[in-house]
């Protein structure tokens, strides 16, 4: 990843517990530089430090105490607010992006850029957003937009994490798809069992194309197609079984 994380400013916070629970959320998703606007006091015996699990390690303790000022001069700024203007007319937090549209945006610029957020209860003031270069917005509820501070930061941070993390804990993200020739093998069985079960011939048709298609967006997973083959096998088998019983007793209208 050439592209440096951005940093995380936080302006201004009143409660130390939610600067904890910003660097927690800045090193489960790739961030490490965290700067305070007129932090409170984060006694390493408090709660800040309580709230920040593992990054009360190393982002919590290199935390950086700046001015408002020297943020706006050396980042491009994204400002983070929960109310926002509805058009044009109010201009201040008019236009703003929302947490994935900023992603796809910063994928494609290389500058050192500093997520902005602002204080409980009220966030960042007009003055403030009016000189910061970008507005991000979370969608919520029209009746209750207002998040708390630390799950505002976590939530943008999350959304942003294609852009600072490599590699997570998960899988890779692709499917493992079953191998093609085993798919075809379930296909082939859907047949059988159809014929097995008496299924109406003039159904068959449309019926296997049906399950086709269901499969085909599946994706069915090495395990999950031989399991489907399992019992497919089973069941074709049970009926033929029968079919032969009821033959050989010449009583096939008990069927």
């Amino acid at each position: 990843m050439s592209r440096e994380p951005p940093v995380v400013v936080v302006v201004d916070a009143k409660t130390p517990g939610n600067v904890g629970t910003i660097a927690r959320a800045m090193k489960n998703f790739g961030m490490t530089d965290l700067k305070l606007v007129n932090p409170p006091e984060l006694d390493p015996d408090g709660e800040a430090y309580g709230f920040a699990g593992h990054a009360r390690e190393d982002v919590l303790p290199n935390a950086e105490t700046v001015t408002f000022d020297e943020v706006v001069e050396n980042y491009h700024t994204v400002g983070c607010t929960a109310i926002t203007g509805e058009d044009s007319r109010r201009h201040v937090r008019f236009p703003f992006k929302t947490p994935r549209e900023l992603a796809d945006s910063l994928r494609t610029v290389d500058a050192p850029t500093a997520l902005v957020f602002g204080r409980e209860g009220r966030g960042l003031d007009n003055e403030e957003l009016a000189r910061l270069d970008e507005v991000c917005s979370i969608p919520a509820s029209a009746d209750y937009p207002v998040l708390n501070l630390g799950q505002a930061a976590t939530i943008m941070l999350y959304e942003l994490r294609e852009l600072t993390v490599e590699e997570t804990q998960l899988p890779d993200v692709e499917q493992e798809r079953a191998a093609e020739a085993d798919i075809e093998r379930f296909h082939d069985f859907v047949g059988d069992f159809l014929d097995a079960s008496g299924y109406k011939p003039i159904k068959r048709d449309k019926t296997r194309r049906l399950i086709r298609r269901l499969v085909g967006r599946a994706h069915p997973t090495d395990r999950e197609i031989h399991t489907l083959l399992g019992v497919l096998r089973r069941a074709t088998g049970q009926l033929e079984h029968r079919s032969e019983l009821l033959s050989e007793y010449d009583e096939p209208d008990r069927w």
